[in-house]
């Protein structure tokens, strides 16, 4: 190896290793044994540019093993990214840009929250999925715009965890060439020796799954690796896994190859003699070389250079295809054409349609308006409805389709999903499954929530209304919990044209949504269409009410019970009881508008308020004040059919109607 190398690689271990000591918290050990792989990889084939770190066609690189973060800080400062030394000096700190687990739209040049194993990798499927497709949509002959790899750096950890491996046979199964995973074999994890918990053949293993399976046996050469990198990137119909034998924490005399090295300081003693073995010459902490600095921030003019050659293709391309140029302005924007809300489906009032077949309906009229809107679902697509009409399904060397086919795989699909957002391009990228199921995808809905994501989870089969499936398929508990997930927008629409409201609101959000939807058929509401919708927008809003406009008593409801309340509304009147019916389709979009719209909606003196809702209970407090009155399903469902598990969990009218004359008896 040469001097410059080994020099810029032992400067990537020092200051990992002076980051994690100063904070006295990290994890140390991987970023001294994988320092040379991604010295190959970043020095030698990421396409990237410091000074943009959003051109669309760099490759993305994926530390899907986020503990190992100051291999990613320590790198991005040295390239040229807007990752001071101070920052890397404040690792783990309050209101740094170097948090203890890389964080997108936090840090530049991290392309997605990583620290849960295993969801990076699954992620970087997306990415390379969404390259996949926009590269089939928008190449022509002669004129390529979209072309890149996607990297991950992955762990023993990382290839432990489901979410990796759901995703990862779907990547071989796809057959996405343009994906490449390093696999830092250190055989250690954060207990121990990895043999004593993951002793099956990796290579084997994803041979099995479609992968083409090299080895590097010796991690600290890397000219060996960048030898493998160029191998795997000329294999187009398989992705690759690189597999480099590394030593964790190497360079430390008493702590390499252990797993003491790997979440634990050094210690200063400890640091101090790592950094003489490896011929470290500074005494001083966060020293960089001059000579190591410059060779790294070659990879600003680099890159620079890169990014000019492509605009020049861009705009050649643009002057040959201008209709697609549009299009591919309003995918980058995430936009749908001109004319998408106009062209929503209406329904006649009193027809009954179960929400979910409104909502392919909604969806689909969408996706005629933004041809990278693409999605799929778990195995469900006849009940869901998912599907775009007229577009293909992805298959067996097959990715770059509309109509993405996941099998049962609900974690993997939500952490791809993710990443066709992350990676740009694609419209309001979509997945679908039955509402109980959530649970099976909620850490990736969780780390799409936090990086803020404009996905789409569709979900049917939304309560206990979905009948003799039983407990175990209908979902209770679920809507209230992901209610409580920051940044989701969690919409539950009462009829057909809520839903076609909710997919108009989703398709301007600039959040992640979920849009839970019915099995049964549900009366469509009368009245404007275009104030429904504007209703949906706010969140909430009044649906009926007495013509007096008085109100002695205030019924909330969403989905399927929204129809209860209207009817509870006439009993109520036939008692001489004035009741407003409030629509709430989503809470978080209510509880984003301001306190006189809030008001007008629920009137603080009306403090006779009851809900209904087929889940938990917990949590409508918050609009039905301490004397109201929450009906809903606080225990598991069970089976029978949907009309007779309503009446037998008191989801009727009378029950409603019941509940408010307590209250306004007391």
């Amino acid at each position: 190896m040469s001097d410059i190398k080994t020099l810029a690689i032992n400067t990537i271990r020092a200051l990992a290793m002076d980051a994690v000591q100063k904070a006295n918290s990290g994890h140390p050990g991987l970023p001294m044994g994988a320092a040379p792989m991604a010295y190959a990889l970043w020095m030698q084939h990421l396409r990237f540019n410091p000074r943009n770190p959003a051109w669309a066609n760099r490759d993305r690189f994926v530390l899907s093993a986020g503990h190992g973060s100051m291999l990613l800080y320590a790198l991005l400062h040295l390239t040229g990214y807007d990752v001071s030394l101070d920052e890397l000096k404040n690792f783990r700190q309050w209101g740094s840009k170097t948090p203890g687990h890389p964080e997108y739209r936090h840090t530049p040049g991290v392309e997605t929250t990583t620290g849960p194993l295993g969801q990076g990798a699954a992620t970087a499927v997306g990415m390379a999925l969404a390259e996949a497709y926009l590269a089939r949509y928008f190449n022509r002959d002669g004129h390529t715009i979209v072309d890149h790899h996607t990297y991950a750096l992955v762990s023993d950890g990382d290839l432990m965890e489901g979410v990796c491996l759901e995703a990862a046979a779907l990547a071989g199964h796809w057959g996405l060439g343009k994906l490449i995973f390093l696999y830092d074999d250190n055989q250690v994890t954060l207990d121990g020796a990895a043999a004593m918990t993951f002793s099956e053949d990796v290579a084997l293993r994803f041979r099995a799954m479609g992968w083409h399976v090299s080895r590097v046996a010796d991690g600290l050469d890397s000219a060996a690796v960048s030898a493998a990198i160029a191998e795997a990137k000329a294999i187009s119909s398989q992705p690759s896994l690189i597999a480099v034998r590394t030593i964790i924490g190497y360079g430390s005399p008493n702590k390499q190859g252990s797993s003491s090295a790997h979440g634990s300081p050094l210690g200063e003693a400890e640091v101090a003699l790592a950094k003489a073995n490896l011929g470290w010459q500074a005494r001083d902490a966060f020293h960089i070389p001059g000579a190591a600095l410059e060779h790294f921030r070659g990879a600003i003019e680099s890159g620079q250079r890169a990014e000019a050659a492509w605009q020049r293709r861009l705009q050649a391309w643009r002057a040959a295809f201008p209709e697609l140029a549009q299009e591919w302005q309003r995918a980058q924007a995430g936009e749908f054409a001109p004319g998408w809300r106009e062209a929503l489906p209406t329904w006649q009032a009193g027809a009954a349609i179960a929400t979910r077949n409104a909502g392919g309906e909604a969806l689909n009229c969408l996706a005629r308006y933004a041809p990278t809107m693409i999605g799929g679902d778990a195995d469900l697509a006849g009940s869901t409805k998912t599907l775009i009409q007229g577009a293909d399904n992805t298959g067996p060397r097959q990715p770059a389709e509309r109509n993405l086919r996941f099998g049962v795989r609900e974690h993997g699909m939500g952490a791809i999903v993710n990443g066709l957002a992350l990676h740009g391009g694609i419209v309001k990228p979509y997945s679908a499954t039955f509402f109980t199921f959530s649970d099976y995808m909620r850490p990736a809905m969780r780390l799409g929530a936090l990086m803020d994501l404009p996905t789409v989870y569709v979900f049917t089969h939304d309560s206990i209304g979905l009948g003799e499936d039983g407990p175990t398929h209908q979902p209770v508990e679920q809507l209230m919990s992901l209610r409580l997930m920051p940044n989701l927008h969690v919409f539950r629409p009462a009829d057909a044209t809520e839903t076609a409201g909710a997919w108009a609101a989703i398709a301007e959000l600039r959040h992640p949504a979920a849009i839970v939807l019915s099995r049964q058929n549900l009366p469509v509401l009368a009245g404007n269409d275009a104030g429904i919708h504007e209703g949906v927008s706010r969140g909430a809003y009044v649906l009926s009410e007495h013509e007096s406009g008085d109100i002695d008593a205030i019924l909330l409801a969403s989905g399927s019970e929204v129809a209860i309340a209207l009817d509870a509304a006439g009993l109520l009147e036939e008692a001489d009881i004035r009741a407003r019916v409030v629509s709430m389709p989503c809470w978080e979009l209510f509880e984003a508008q301001d306190a006189a719209y809030k008001e007008s909606v629920l009137p603080a003196a009306v403090r006779c308020r009851v809900s209904i809702e087929a889940g938990a209970t917990l949590g409508w407090q918050r609009y039905l004040g301490a004397e109201g009155i929450a009906i809903g399903v606080d225990r598991f469902g069970a089976s029978a059919p949907y009309a007779k598990l309503y009446q037998a969990y008191g989801l009727t009218p009378g029950h409603v109607a019941e509940a408010v004359n307590t209250l306004l008896d007391d």
